[in-house]
């Protein structure tokens, strides 16, 4: 067979990639680990109606908010879409609403942890600097020229832990073990295979792209700048998993500069959200969102390659997070991301719709956060007895006694839209 050939070159071309794959994921693994942690804990401590009661106003103030909030924030370009819709039905204005749903995808508490651990720290405290200032400068455009009239915002309560709309508490073994569902169940689940997807990517490009290649086509500025932001802007890939991409390239000979153009037009740009901006919110801000995430990626781009060539190229300078972790927790730590990802895999595969109520077709329904959004909202009404969601054919199930009409305003208050009801 093929597989024992004389010199075994085959077999060790996948030994040769396996390692490499793994030596990445194994790398991210405990910073992804805590990072979940992290935003499990962000997720019960601050209730959504606390972040929207400071985004009313037409003003600076409320588009720094949107922006410093959007940042630590784990929601990828897909989830914070809906959460976007949300608030401008709250009563959010255009520039907060903009700020937010540029500075949000663009980096979050996970990231910047996974962030340091392949890029170092340079890389962790200018990327989420640069989503911030992304998110600021688009809201700031958005609002100048912008005269609609401030709305109050609506007064709700939105319970994190379960979908009850009526204000009550929970224990806090409940609260915990909700935090630990989001964080390693939820948030896991929606972004699990980017990252995968991201650590292979990466592992392919580290085995068998040579350093030539990537020296000779990326290692200009002048080319390699530009070609990054045309691969990421209508690119999905999450903000975790666009790191090994960009560390694989990096090692093999980008400018950090180029890097960093990727890591940030990647995660906080994709077809889904450009739709949505011109939709929602019009050609103009569909060109100052563009323009607003364009111009920070290459500035910073360029002041991130300014210290690179200070510093006489020397690419230590901007890894050295690759050697912080014992091997025995990088490979517990690897070992234990797996499991969650595929025991979120296979559980979101069991979920399948019954057929035995009214069935929905939910096309911008993406991920994970976009299920638990759309479910809260429907489990809300009063006569809902079950609600669920195919998430892979994007379908909606909800039986109990409500209207048609009821069901779809409710997926429609969530932000998301039902384009026909199949049956």
């Amino acid at each position: 067979m093929v597989w024992y050939t004389k010199d075994g070159k085959i077999m060790r071309t996948i030994e040769g990639l396996f390692l490499a794959v793994w030596s990445l994921l194994a790398e991210m693994s405990p910073y992804l680990l805590f990072g979940f942690f992290v935003a499990g804990i962000l997720y019960i401590l601050i209730p959504r109606e606390k972040i929207y009661k400071h985004f009313s106003r037409n003003n600076l103030a409320s588009i720094t908010k949107a922006s410093l909030f959007g940042v630590p924030l784990p929601l990828c370009s897909c989830g914070v879409i809906p959460v976007t819709a949300h608030l401008r039905k709250e009563g959010a204005g255009k520039g907060a609403a903009m700020a937010f749903l540029v500075s949000t995808p663009a980096t979050g508490v996970d990231s910047i942890l996974a962030t340091y651990s392949l890029l170092g720290p340079v890389f962790a405290v200018i990327r989420p600097v640069a989503a911030l200032l992304a998110g600021f400068l688009a809201g700031t455009l958005t609002m100048i020229g912008d005269h609609e009239k401030e709305k109050p915002m609506q007064e709700g309560f939105s319970c994190t832990v379960c979908s009850e709309t009526d204000p009550h508490s929970h224990s806090l073994s409940v609260r915990i073990k909700a935090m630990f569902r989001y964080a390693f169940f939820d948030l896991v689940g929606d972004t699990g295979k980017w990252i995968i997807l991201g650590v292979v990517i990466g592992g392919l490009i580290s085995y068998l792209v040579p350093t030539s290649l990537i020296q000779q086509y990326l290692g200009d500025p002048k080319l390699a700048y530009p070609l990054m932001v045309l691969i990421g802007l209508p690119m999905y890939v999450c903000a975790t998993g666009s790191i090994p991409i960009a560390a694989s390239l990096i090692l093999k000979g980008m400018t950090p500069g180029a890097g960093l153009v990727f890591l940030i037009t990647g995660p906080a740009s994709n077809t889904a959200t450009i739709s949505f901006v011109l939709g929602k919110l019009g050609k103009r801000s569909l060109v100052i969102y563009l323009f607003s995430i364009t111009v920070t990626a290459v500035l910073s781009g360029m002041f991130l390659d300014s210290i690179w060539f200070s510093a006489g190229k020397d690419i230590k300078y901007f890894m050295p997070g690759m050697l912080m972790m014992p091997e025995w927790v990088n490979t517990v730590s690897g070992i234990l991301l797996v499991f969650f990802i595929l025991n979120a895999f296979f559980r979101q595969r069991g979920k399948k719709i019954m057929h035995t109520g009214m069935i929905f077709s939910v096309p911008d329904m993406e991920c994970r956060h976009c299920v638990k959004t759309i479910k809260g909202s429907l489990q809300s009404l009063s006569g809902v007895s079950g609600v669920n969601i195919d998430l892979k054919k994007k379908e909606v199930e909800v039986t109990g006694d409500r209207t048609e009409a009821d069901i779809r305003a409710a997926v429609e208050k969530a932000g998301y839209t039902v384009v026909s009801r199949i049956k």
